[in-house]
């Protein structure tokens, strides 16, 4: 009767350990996060969007975006906002670690999350619009539309999401920031959690609406997949940065010039010419305003100028005053973050003008030098008269013989000095 029972106990084992696997498969998901901690920029927004498809693929329990903006271009948000609202996977935005902010587009961006949580210490709020590559409207009329538009999305995002569409629209309007427990008393967020692991334990269980149907969270034993830029994005992210624009778009100038300068050198012209394609890539996607742009190319045409033109310096002080505001007036923007740093702008302006003002001296005093080769060379070399010159005779300059002619007798043996180069015959004076 044991042998009976063993042989049960092993049937019925063999058939509950598949299940149990099945079970465990099932329970144990996986969970992508992503790091945002700058700017919102279309490489922000390229990432974001390969983030939603990689969850998507992976068929993830959720995407969990980790966020710290000070806010960002209102087109990259946009298209932020449309790869989470139309995500099947779930899309939880927690503002953390503590001391981090979720301003301006971030705000947007947290409203349109399925899941919107903050981390103690950490604040949401002024999602004022502010203009962005676009001239000043002295009418407001402009930015009045702007500011409605984005009223009117902000409402449509908490609506959907069932969060306060009267405290977004206020956030927008008056620019109002709050902290997390005031974000969570007024219903801005849904969750505030200490850590991630908290996070997750917290919104397990949770039933989600997505464009693909609701779906329940499996997240308390889920395993954590960080996801991070490739190298691409990295570069991309590097390079659109505003201050590393800036001098991206100046070494390309000083590699052009000096290439032009010294035509065949080559390595400055292709250095020159790379950073000038990653600049100007790089200002395309930032709020550019072309005065600006233009003021610092009309700034490096008064320093080329100095060396055809006798200004006394006049054109170098143009070409200065013009670098330097057009620099300040490069990036279109009220936002700090989106502006060239003062401690970028000056040592720029200073090494441009100080790089063309020692390359136009150089250039001049090469321009006065005397030449030291062909029949113009000649002119002031001391030699010595091989034959008596009276008036014509040969004279012995450099190792070679030439023919001369001299106003007065000269003795054979004697030095002589070269007054004149007239076709091959020289004009010569005894040397004293």
């Amino acid at each position: 009767m044991r042998c009976h029972f063993t042989l049960l106990s092993l049937a019925a084992l063999l058939i509950l350990l598949p299940a149990t696997f099945a079970l465990q498969h099932k329970t144990t998901g996986l969970i992508h996060t992503i790091e945002i901690s700058s700017a919102i920029t279309p490489v922000t927004a390229e990432f974001v969007e390969q983030a939603v498809e990689d969850a998507t693929a992976a068929q993830a329990e959720c995407l969990v975006i980790q966020l710290d903006t000070p806010g960002g271009l209102m087109k990259s948000m946009r298209s932020v906002i449309k790869a989470i609202m139309a995500s099947g996977v779930p899309v939880v935005v927690y503002v953390a670690p503590g001391g981090a902010q979720c301003a301006s587009a971030g705000v947007f961006i947290a409203f349109s999350a399925h899941v919107a949580a903050m981390a103690p210490g950490t604040n949401i709020g002024a999602a004022h619009p502010v203009s962005l590559g676009q001239q000043p409207d002295s009418s407001g009329v402009m930015l009045e539309k702007v500011t409605n538009d984005a009223v009117a999305y902000i409402r449509s995002l908490a609506e959907k999401r069932k969060r306060n569409a009267d405290w977004a629209e206020e956030a927008v309007r008056e620019s109002v920031s709050i902290t997390e427990t005031e974000a969570l008393e007024l219903k801005v967020i849904d969750l505030v959690s200490v850590s991630l692991d908290s996070l997750l334990a917290e919104i397990d269980g949770m039933e989600i609406d997505t464009v693909l149907g609701k779906r329940q969270l499996h997240t308390a034993t889920a395993e954590i997949e960080l996801r991070v830029m490739d190298w691409r994005m990295r570069l991309l992210e590097v390079i659109t940065d505003p201050n590393i624009a800036y001098i991206l778009l100046l070494i390309g100038i000083y590699g052009i010039f000096f290439e032009l300068y010294n035509p065949g050198v080559i390595l400055p012209g292709v250095v020159g010419g790379i950073s000038l394609i990653l600049g100007f890539y790089a200002l395309q996607m930032l709020p550019v305003n072309y005065a600006g742009l233009g003021l610092i190319l009309f700034g490096i045409i008064l320093f080329i100028a100095e060396i055809k033109v006798t200004s006394f310096g006049l054109l170098s002080v143009g070409g200065t005053l013009s670098l330097l505001m057009g620099s300040i007036m490069l990036i279109d923007s009220t936002e700090e973050f989106m502006q060239i740093s003062w401690s970028v702008i000056i040592p720029g302006v200073l090494f441009t003008a100080l790089f063309f003002m020692v390359a136009i001296g150089l250039g001049i005093k090469a321009q006065r030098r005397r030449r030291v080769s062909g029949t113009e060379g000649m002119i002031g070399e001391i030699g010595r008269a091989h034959t008596e010159i009276a008036p014509e005779g040969t004279v012995s300059i450099r190792g070679e013989f030439w023919s001369a002619v001299s106003n007065e007798p000269i003795p054979a043996g004697s030095k002589v000095r070269v007054l004149e180069v007239e076709k091959l015959e020289l004009k010569v004076v005894i040397h004293s």
